[in-house]
C-alpha cells in the first residue's frame, strides 16, 4: 500500500487507493496544471458568492445568474481536484481484504483496480464531453449556456484519465497483462453468457451488486467502486445511453447547497495556516490542560470546538492530533489509547455544525441544513460529556514540566481564542438569522479566516493562503466525487424500485414489532455501511431509502437525521474497516493494532449514547424546536 503524505504537508486522507502507486501520478507540470485550475475555480466560486450577497444585501441588486455559475464552477473544480487526488493516490478505499493476500496476488489485484480507474475515468470523461456537446445552444434558467458545466467536468475527468493511465502503466508488465486479461475475459463471458443462454444471465442488479462487492473488498477506491456499481448495470441492461450516466453523476453534486462543502473544508486549512488551531489547542492546555486526565480532555475540547469551524472531520482530527498526540508521547502516555480518543472524539463531533454529512444528508433528504446544525448539538455534547467524564474518572494528572502543546503567550491566546470562537457564533448565528444560507455563510467564514491570518495574527502569507485552496479543493474534489458517484448508483437503485421495496419491508416490519425496531436496524445499516463506505456515499444511498419511512413512521426528520449521522460515524472509525480509523493512525503515526482495545471501549460508550439518543427524541428536537425549526 502506498503511503500518505503528513498531515502538515498536504490533507489526511483516511486510506491510499490499493490500485494507486507510490508517489504521484503523471507529469508534474499536468499536476500543478491540475492543482492550479482546482484552486483558481475555487478561488473564483469565492468571489462569486461573496459578491452576490453584497449586492443582494446591501446594494439590493440580486445577480440572477450568480447561483448557476457558482454551481458550474463547483463541478469543474471537483473534478479536477479529484484529478489531484488521483494523482496523488489519496483516494479512500477498504484495504483490509487486499492486505492479506499474499504479494503477488495484491499486486495483480491492485493492478486491476488500477486499469477500473482507468476505465471509469475515460467513461466519465468521454460522456461529460459528449454531454457538453449535446447541449451546447440549450441554456440555464438564468440564460448561461448549459454545456459550461459539462466541459469543465470532462476535462476535469479528462486528467484523472490520464494520471490513471500513468499509475497503471507503472506496474510491471506481467501485471498490466494479467489485469486486462482479467477484465476482458470477465466481460467475454458475459457477452457470451448473454448470447448463448439469455434466459440464465442474473439480473443487472445482481450483477451489480455482486460486481460492486467485488470491487470494494478488492480495495477499489470509493467513488470508482460505486461509479463502476452503475455503470455495471447500465452495461448489463444495454438501455441506457452513458451520457446519463454523465449527467446523474453531474446533477450529484450540481447543487448550490453542496458549495459549502468546499468553503468549510477551506475554512480548516485556513485556521491551521493562519494560526488560530494552535492559539485554540494552547488555550484549552492552559485551561484545563493540568486537571486530572487533562491531556484528554483538551482533546475531547479541541475536537468540539475545531468542528465548530471545519466541516471536515478528518482536518479536525490532523488539526487537533498533530499536536496533542505528540504531547501524549512526552507525557509517557499509550499513543494508541490516544489516538482511540481522538477516533471517538470524531464520532462525537460528527453532528457539531458545519459537519458535512449534516449537509449532505439535508440536501438528498431534503431537510433544512439549519435545522440539523441545531438538532445536532445537545446529542454532541452528551457524547462530550460522556467522553470527558470517562477521560477525568480513568486519567491521571500530567507529569510536571511536561507541555502538552505550545507555549504561547497569554495575550495571544485570548485573543486567538476570541476570534476563534467569533468565526463560531458567526456560522452559528448566521443560520439563526437568516441572513445568508449556508454556503454563503461558509464563503464569509472564509473571508473571515482569510482577514484574521493576514490582518490580525499576520501568518498568513500568500504562499500559504494559495496552499490551502489547492489542499481544499483536492479534499473537496475527493469528497464531491464520491457524492457524484454515489449519486449515479442510487439514480440506479431508484429505476429498480428499491426505494419502495425497501420502506414496504421496513414499515411491515415496524407495523409488527414497533418504530424501535425501524431505529435499531437504521442504525445497524448506518454502522455497517459506514465501516465500508466513505460517509457520504453511506448517507446518499441509505438517507432517502430510509428517511422517508421514518417521517412516515412519526420519527421526526431531524431527530433521525442526527441517529443516522452517528451510526454512519460509529462505523467509520469502527475497526477492522472503518476507514476513519486508518485516517487517524495514519495521523498519529500508530499502528491499528494498538487502537483496537480502547477504541472498542470508547465507541461502546458513544453507542449506549446513541441509544439513549435514539429513545429519547427530545435530545435531539429540543433546540430546534426552541428556535423555530421542525413542528
Amino acid at each position: 500500500m502506498s503511503s500518505v503524505a503528513s498531515p502538515a504537508a498536504a490533507d489526511p486522507v483516511v486510506a491510499p487507493v490499493a490500485a494507486g502507486a507510490v508517489g504521484t501520478a503523471g507529469p508534474r507540470p499536468l499536476l500543478l496544471a491540475s492543482d492550479a485550475i482546482a484552486a483558481l475555480l475555487l478561488a473564483a466560486d469565492l468571489v462569486v458568492v461573496v459578491v452576490s450577497v453584497i449586492l443582494r444585501s446591501v446594494f439590493h441588486s440580486p445577480v440572477e445568474w450568480a447561483d448557476d455559475v457558482a454551481r458550474g464552477l463547483m463541478v469543474g473544480s471537483s473534478f479536477f481536484g479529484a484529478a489531484s487526488a488521483i494523482a496523488r493516490s489519496e483516494n479512500p478505499g477498504v484495504s483490509f481484504f487486499v492486505d492479506l493476500l499474499s504479494a503477488t496476488t495484491r499486486r495483480v489485484v491492485e493492478a486491476i483496480g488500477a486499469l477500473l480507474v482507468l476505465l471509469v475515468s475515460a467513461y466519465v470523461a468521454w460522456h461529460a464531453i459528449e454531454l457538453g456537446w449535446l447541449t451546447t445552444g440549450q441554456t440555464t434558467g438564468s440564460g448561461l449556456p448549459l454545456e459550461w458545466t459539462f466541459y469543465p467536468m470532462g476535462f476535469g475527468a479528462l486528467f484523472m484519465t490520464v494520471f490513471a493511465l500513468d499509475i497503471f502503466r507503472r506496474r510491471t508488465v506481467r501485471d498490466i497483462v494479467v489485469a486486462i486479461v482479467t477484465v476482458a475475459l470477465v466481460a467475454g463471458l458475459h457477452s457470451l453468457w448473454a448470447t448463448w443462454l439469455p434466459d440464465t444471465v442474473p439480473s443487472s442488479m445482481a450483477l451489480m451488486l455482486v460486481g460492486f462487492f467485488l470491487v470494494l473488498v478488492g480495495g477499489l477506491p470509493i467513488g470508482f467502486a460505486l461509479a463502476l456499481g452503475a455503470l455495471i448495470f447500465i452495461w448489463a441492461e444495454g438501455t441506457l445511453p452513458g451520457v446519463i450516466f454523465a449527467q446523474q453523476m453531474a446533477r450529484g453534486i450540481d447543487n448550490f447547497v453542496l458549495l459549502a462543502i468546499p468553503f468549510f473544508i477551506l475554512v480548516g486549512y485556513l485556521m491551521e495556516a493562519n494560526g488560530m488551531s494552535v492559539r485554540l489547542i494552547a488555550l484549552l492546555q492552559k485551561l484545563v490542560g493540568h486537571m486530572r486526565g487533562g491531556l484528554n480532555v483538551v482533546m475531547v475540547m479541541s475536537m468540539v470546538l475545531f468542528s465548530g469551524i471545519s466541516g471536515s472531520k478528518m482536518a479536525d482530527v490532523a488539526a487537533v492530533g498533530s499536536v496533542l498526540i505528540p504531547a501524549a508521547r512526552r507525557s509517557k502516555q499509550s499513543a494508541g489509547s490516544a489516538v482511540a480518543l481522538l477516533a471517538a472524539s470524531a464520532v462525537m463531533a460528527e453532528t457539531i455544525p458545519p459537519c458535512i454529512n449534516l449537509i449532505i444528508l439535508g440536501f438528498v433528504a431534503n431537510i433544512s441544513i439549519g435545522g440539523l446544525f441545531i438538532a445536532g448539538l445537545l446529542p454532541a455534547g452528551l457524547m462530550a460529556l460522556a467522553l470527558i467524564a470517562v477521560s477525568i474518572v480513568l486519567g491521571k494528572r500530567p507529569e510536571r514540566g511536561v507541555a502538552l502543546g505550545p507555549e504561547m503567550a497569554a495575550s495571544s491566546l485570548w485573543g486567538g481564542g476570541i476570534v476563534s470562537l467569533g468565526l463560531i457564533a458567526m456560522i452559528f448565528f448566521g443560520f439563526k438569522s437568516g441572513f445568508a444560507t449556508a454556503t454563503e455563510i461558509s464563503a464569509f467564514a472564509v473571508v473571515y479566516a482569510l482577514v484574521v491570518g493576514a490582518l490580525v495574527f499576520r501568518e498568513l502569507s500568500f504562499k500559504a493562503a494559495a496552499q490551502s485552496f489547492v489542499h481544499a479543493a483536492t479534499r473537496s474534489g475527493l469528497v464531491l466525487f464520491i457524492v457524484a458517484a454515489a449519486q449515479s448508483l442510487a439514480f440506479v437503485l431508484t429505476l429498480q424500485q428499491v426505494p419502495h421495496a425497501l420502506g414496504d419491508l421496513l414499515v411491515g416490519l415496524s407495523g409488527s414489532h414497533g418504530t424501535w425496531l425501524f431505529m435499531l436496524l437504521s442504525i445497524a445499516i448506518l454502522i455497517v455501511m459506514g465501516s465500508v463506505l466513505e460517509g457520504a456515499a453511506a448517507l446518499i444511498i441509505f438517507g432517502p431509502l430510509l428517511m422517508p419511512v421514518a417521517i412516515q413512521l412519526g420519527v421526526d426528520p431531524l431527530h433521525f437525521g442526527v441517529v443516522l449521522v452517528f451510526g454512519m460515524g460509529l462505523g467509520l472509525f469502527a475497526p477492522p474497516l472503518g476507514l476513519g480509523l486508518y485516517g487517524a493512525c495514519l495521523i498519529g503515526k500508530v499502528p491499528i493494532e494498538e487502537t483496537i482495545r480502547p477504541i472498542m471501549g470508547y465507541l461502546g460508550l458513544l453507542f449506549l449514547c446513541l441509544l439513549v439518543i435514539a429513545f429519547v427524541p427530545s435530545i435531539s428536537t429540543w433546540l430546534p424546536h426552541a428556535f423555530g425549526y421542525g413542528k
